[in-house]
């Protein structure tokens, strides 16, 4: 795809404004210590787009001296998750045995598959002296044929992830393809995830080629074929038109969709899965202490009743 950004007036064509499918203004949830997410995905009206099917936004918080974040060991089947983050480092443990701290920009891809435990906390450091935290965890429903692969973990550093960047536009390509460049991350399936940046009065393309897609707005205010839209809110398109997003001030967005899976999929707590019957064996398994053990962590988050 060959594409330069672009600067008022350009709108769109008239197809964009029939494109727009499902407007979704993410609903706040308190997690507790005054640590607050924005739950995008799964929504009443749309379960997925592409294999996203949890789309989380978390903070702006800011963690004083002493605080911080602690998840503590908790399991996963059937998908994969992205944590990105804007501001802030996250402590990734796993069952695997990797440990990893995850820095704004960079990309982590934790497939779970057949199942994995991981825990997120704030690094020491970062406890000690304070920090902001702003970032977003997707999870990726995996293909039917994959749900049960072995369970795995992807770092790329921001400045291992290729970039694309003009006047008034900035795009880091975390996975999949996107503005004519790839992303290293290797996939079991067909998506793509990008961080977009526009000062007020840029354009940008989102590309037709992508079974579906949405577009995340962060924070600013877009204009789609004369319709404004003022994040956080996630704006899902239907496929095969042309869409121009433009800026009415600076705007941070993601990009992202793909393939769209064989089916719908069953949800429960932090388990995917295309079985039923597959969501009770995890069930049984994490309370059972049937999952490999996160190393040198004693404690964990118990099944929910």
């Amino acid at each position: 795809m060959s594409w330069m950004p672009s600067q008022d007036p350009i709108l769109g064509d008239a197809r964009s404004c029939d494109a727009l499918d499902l407007v979704i203004v993410p609903r706040t949830r308190d997690l507790g210590d005054g640590f607050q997410v924005r739950r995008a995905l799964p929504h009443g009206k749309r379960q997925m787009v592409g294999p996203f099917i949890f789309f989380d936004h978390f903070g702006p918080v800011q963690f004083m001296s002493g605080k911080g974040m602690d998840v503590r060991p908790h399991p996963h089947i059937g998908l994969a998750t992205v944590t990105y983050l804007f501001d802030g480092s996250i402590m990734h443990r796993d069952s695997e045995g990797n440990a990893q701290e995850i820095q704004p920009g960079a990309m982590n891809l934790m497939t779970a598959g057949r199942g994995i435990a991981h825990s997120e906390r704030t690094p020491d450091v970062q406890r000690r002296d304070g920090q902001a935290m702003l970032g977003l965890q997707s999870w990726i429903a995996l293909p039917k044929a994959s749900e049960d692969i072995a369970p795995s973990f992807q770092h790329y550093a921001a400045d291992l992830l290729p970039g694309v960047s003009d006047t008034g536009f900035t795009a880091r390509v975390i996975a999949g393809r996107a503005f004519g460049v790839t992303s290293p991350v290797a996939m079991v399936s067909p998506w793509f995830y990008a961080e977009v940046a526009l000062a007020a009065g840029f354009s940008a393309p989102l590309d037709p080629d992508h079974e579906e897609r949405a577009i995340y707005v962060v924070e600013g205010e877009v204009e789609i074929a004369g319709d404004r839209h003022i994040g956080p809110c996630l704006l899902i398109f239907r496929p095969g038109d042309a869409i121009t997003v433009r800026a009415v001030s600076a705007t941070r967005m993601m990009f992202l969709g793909g393939d769209a899976l064989e089916g719908p999929r069953h949800l429960w707590w932090n388990f995917v899965s295309s079985s039923q019957e597959r969501i009770e064996q995890a069930k049984q398994d994490w309370k059972m202490g049937r999952f490999a053990h996160v190393p040198d962590e004693s404690e964990f988050i118990p099944l929910p009743e």
